[in-house]
Formats: structure tokens, sequence, C-alpha cells
């Protein structure tokens, strides 16, 4: 463990908590605190159409419910500036292709997708084919491999961009910057030394690092932890419609007893209710050899 840590939970506000983001919140609030550390809250809100404006306060109260506190809040959408410049530094083109064309393209030119999701064959690199449309903005990634390592899993995973990724699109053609170009400057922005969150977005760890590489800033350490299940054995979601926890928390549940219930999905040995700071000793314990739903 390292002194100076800056750990952060950074949600997304389109609806209510459920219990698998209360989970990856408490062991990202466990991790940084442990270690004596400065915690973060980033409501990561670009996407605005998705966003439900009530959903910031209820995220809030549900973290303050659970004991989970924090140093500073972050709002992405007020920094639309910072992310503008650090596109301005990239070696970027305008794309004006279509989902559907970029399948398209793709089907043509190698008979499938690369890899578990599509990358893009660089159709526009040369210039847009259909000017008249609006369009996104891409970041013609260098002809190299990244590796990152993940202190979770203690493994490390290798991505060869152009194979692998493609051209990244920092930009919407609706003006909507990409996540992955506003995480990795937020980060740095935020001297955030350690990423702790859900195994989901492990295989695009490589494509930040590689934005952190050519903006040069620094890379955190990462965790990437397994998902909640449900009963079916599937990734709780809002979508999917789990149970949010400003549910709980209206009904008079015991915040204690939520916790405990989070404590023991990790495998941890915890009486029926404990309080966040209760489960420190036992994150500094555990941390080296725990496992989700063990």
């Amino acid at each position: 463990m390292t002194a100076g840590v800056v750990g952060r939970f950074a949600p997304s506000p389109t609806g209510a908590m459920h219990l698998g983001n209360a989970r990856t919140a408490l062991l990202a609030w466990l991790h940084s605190r442990a270690q004596g550390g400065r915690h973060l809250l980033r409501f990561e809100d670009l996407d605005t159409g998705r966003v439900r404006a009530w959903a910031y306060d209820v995220t809030r109260a549900d973290l303050e419910w659970l004991g989970l506190d924090w140093d500073e809040e972050v709002i992405q959408s007020r920094r639309l500036d910072l992310y503008r410049a650090a596109a301005e530094r990239l070696d970027t083109y305008p794309c004006t292709c279509t989902r559907r064309e970029v399948q398209a393209a793709i089907q043509d030119s190698a008979g499938a997708p690369h890899g578990a999701e599509p990358v893009y064959p660089g159709t526009c690199r040369a210039g847009s084919l259909h000017p008249e449309r609006p369009a996104a903005l891409r970041w013609r990634v260098p002809d190299a491999v990244v590796c990152v390592d993940d202190d979770w899993r203690g493994e490390s995973m290798c991505q060869h961009l152009r194979a692998e990724v493609g051209d990244l699109v920092l930009r919407r053609n609706d003006g909507v910057f990409a996540y992955h170009l506003a995480v990795v400057v937020d980060d740095a922005a935020s001297g955030v030394t350690d990423v702790l969150r859900g195994e989901d977005l492990w295989t695009a760890t490589p494509r930040q690092v590689a934005l952190q590489r050519a903006l040069g800033l620094p890379t955190p350490r990462y965790w990437h932890v397994p998902l909640m299940l449900d009963f079916r054995g599937e990734r709780l979601a809002k979508r999917g419609g789990a149970p949010p926890v400003q549910a709980l928390r209206e009904a008079g549940d015991a915040p204690g007893r939520v916790l405990s219930e989070l404590a023991r999905s990790l495998g941890w040995s915890v009486p029926d209710e404990v309080s966040a700071a209760d489960l420190l000793p036992l994150w500094r314990t555990e941390i080296g050899r725990a496992e989700l739903g063990a």
C-alpha cells in the first residue's frame, strides 16, 4: 500500500443506485480510507439525455446513509473545457460514419469483427465520406501494444490498439465527449492514484492508458472488482430492475444490515449489522485474498 492515495467513486446519475453500485462504492471507499487517503465523488453526467436531475441528491443521500463520505465532489458536465483542450492535443479527424456503416465496413474488410467488439476500420481516416453530416471526432490511435496491470486480479492484459481497439471516438456527433477521454482527464485533474471499479471496464483500461500516455498524464493503479449478481447469476443493473438503495433507505431498513450483506458477499464473516468503519480492518487484512462471491 502506498501513502498519498486518492480514490474515487464515479456513478452516472441516470437513476437510483442499486446494491451492485453500493458495493462498488463501499469497496472504493474502503480502499481509500484504509490507506488514510482522500476519497472523491464524481458524477459522470456527460450523456445528458440519460441523466435524471433527481439522481444526484438521491445518490448523495444513499452514500451518506451507508456512512460513506467524500472529500471532494466533481461534476463532469461542468468541465467541458478540460475535455475540449485535451482533445485538441491529440491527432484526431472527423468521422461521419454511422454504426451501421461501420458494421458493414468491418464485414467487408475482415468478414467478422476482431475480438469481442467491432473495431473501426478507418473508413474516414483519409477524409470524411459524408461531409454534409454532423461529425464525430476520432483519435488516430498509435500502432502499438498497451499492457495494463490489475491489482485485484493480480494479472495483466495487453491490447494492440490498431487491431483490437481501433480509432476511438473522443466526441460524438452530437457534441458529447466520450467516457474514455473524460475519465482520463478527470482522474489526472483530481490527482487520482487508485481506480477501483467494476470488472466490466477492465477491457477498456488499455485504451485509457494509451490516452494517458498520449496526453502525458500519470497512470493510476487499477482494481477491477467482479460485479454483483442476482439470483439468476446475471449482473445487477438499473435497467434490469435491480432494487434501489433508495427504496431500502426510505422503507426504514437499517444501513448496518445492508452493509453486512454487502460485506458477506465478499466472503467476509461479519455480524448482522456493521458500520463502514467496522469494515476497515477487514479490508486491510482481506484485500490481498478476498474474492467476491466466495
